[in-house]
């Protein structure tokens, strides 16, 4: 298939988003200034400065001598980049590669895309005619190649689309200029009589290239399809990424549910083949009127479920807001990992972690309270009980050292210990009683000391000799001496329950 490109070019870029921001400007001759060298400078004019004769790049107060009473706004830094940023993501409604053009266009891979359109005319036209109701001043043209689009659009008259193998004929009558080349050359080839692509296109390339460098040359090819040129796309394509472009716009709660359940179906058909499941994944409903809404799910493990990934996006469906209507749904698969489905016992159930039943209730949980409700810990190859777990990556991650069968230990680990006040005969016994929550707690049976010392190669400090004690209501708590046995500094802390 013929590569084709669409190149826009916003002429007037800064300046319309300040009139968009602030539409008392409209009609009315203003300047963005900036500073250049210790003098101040006209960084941009909108359309009604400019027919006063006042040109970007020209002195301040050459302008304002030119038009008294002109209207002179601060430039933002930086806003040409970030502004192209945010209206190339919001052109991936007509094609997944949209890559920023600085300092003012876009350059869009519209490959395969134009006959949802009807033709390449009215895809160009959609275009210019979506972001001119948006505020701003539009060019743009279409090509078998970046350069011609990008010349076409700028020094072309209107809107333009260039016929397959006709880009080369469509540069001929552009000023050099149109192929982006650097101030110099264009200066020179102007001082040589050159004003036309055609004038030079025919000259031996190593004459051109002793004149105006090998920088003149790779633009030259680029225009001409003699060299490859690749997009650097605001978002990359992603590997398991499916689109659903709509022919009307979508405002009903059952057309989202239907364009969700077809994306689905064929993402997950993709996934199966491939034996891989996702993770996570996001849901992009692009509107009519500019504005993306978002939903996302997350699954404890690998799933190319369609029902099961159905159910955990439908309660969040009621969050999005179709407004005037959605033209575009974009399903990503963020996160993909092997799916490697458990071999099974033939004459047993399936059960244990393994059971995808496990799973998917526990990501109907996470998806109604919180992907933080819900926990697995694994056991850590630490002594410090505070430091003897840690939180599972997955729900089949396997733990790397044994659970500790030989002590047991408390059902529930506060995570920093309380400090509590005690009373025990003499060293090494257990307390007789202690103090917890201003409630006095009789020790009925004790167990203990168990000494845990401290992890020297993490931090330093004193042992912890730890009781289990149960109190005349028969609760059983986990408690601690720390260091030994002081009458004037004697330091209890209270560090878990038991069941």
């Amino acid at each position: 298939m013929q590569k084709r490109f669409v190149s826009v070019w916003f002429p007037h870029l800064a300046t319309d988003w300040f009139t968009i921001r602030h539409p008392e400007l409209s009609n009315k001759p203003f300047v963005l200034r900036t500073s250049s060298h210790g003098r101040l400078i006209v960084a941009a004019a909108n359309p009604e400065a400019q027919a006063k004769g006042i040109a970007n790049g020209s002195i301040l107060a050459d302008a304002t001598a030119i038009l008294p009473g002109l209207l002179v706004l601060d430039e933002h830094r930086g806003l040409h980049e970030k502004l192209l940023r945010r209206i190339a993501e919001w052109c991936i409604r007509f094609t997944p590669s949209v890559a920023v053009d600085l300092p003012s266009g876009l350059l869009l891979d519209c490959t395969g895309c134009t006959h949802l359109w009807g033709s390449e005319e009215q895809y160009v036209q959609d275009i210019v005619s979506k972001l001119t109701a948006r505020g701003y001043h539009v060019r743009a043209a279409l090509a078998g190649t970046i350069g011609a689009a990008w010349g076409t659009a700028r020094f072309a008259k209107g809107t333009s689309v260039i016929p397959e193998g006709k880009h080369i004929d469509a540069l001929m009558n552009l000023p050099p200029a149109a192929l982006r080349l650097e101030p110099q050359p264009v200066e020179r080839l102007h001082t040589l009589g050159l004003l036309r692509i055609k004038q030079f296109i025919t000259m031996p390339r190593s004459t051109l290239r002793r004149r105006f460098g090998a920088h003149f040359i790779m633009r030259l090819d680029q225009a001409l399809g003699y060299q490859v040129e690749f997009l650097d796309a605001v978002q990359s394509d992603e590997p398991y990424q499916e689109r659903l472009p709509c022919m009307e716009p979508i405002v009903k709660a059952i057309g989202i549910e239907i364009a969700l359940q077809q994306l689905l179906e064929t993402l997950c058909l993709r996934l199966r083949k491939e034996q891989k499941g996702l993770r996570s994944a996001i849901l992009q409903c692009y509107r009519v009127d500019g504005k993306i809404e978002k939903v996302s799910i997350g699954t404890s493990r690998p799933s190319h479920h369609v029902k099961h990934l159905f159910k955990l996006f439908e309660p969040k469906l009621s969050a999005i807001e179709p407004a005037l209507g959605i033209e575009l749904f974009l399903l990503d698969a963020v996160k993909v990992e092997a799916y490697s489905p458990e071999q099974e016992n033939m004459w047993q159930n399936a059960g244990g972690l393994q059971d995808e039943r496990l799973s998917e209730l526990i990501d109907n949980l996470a998806n109604k309270l919180g992907a933080d409700a819900i926990r697995r810990y694994l056991p850590d190859e630490h002594h410090w009980p505070e430091r003897s777990i840690r939180l599972a990556k997955s729900l089949q991650e396997k733990p790397a050292t044994p659970w500790p069968s030989s002590r047991p230990r408390p059902l529930e680990l506060l995570e920093v210990p309380i400090p509590i006040q005690v009373a025990a005969p003499i060293p090494d016994y257990p307390p007789m009683l202690f103090r917890y929550n201003g409630q006095v707690h009789n020790v009925a049976k004790a167990n203990g000391p168990e000494r845990i010392e401290q992890e020297w190669w993490l931090q330093d400090g004193e042992h912890r000799d730890y009781y289990r004690v149960e109190d005349e209501q028969g609760r059983r708590y986990w408690i601690f001496r720390l260091g030994h046995y002081n009458e004037k500094t004697n330091r209890w802390f209270l560090h878990g329950f038991f069941a």
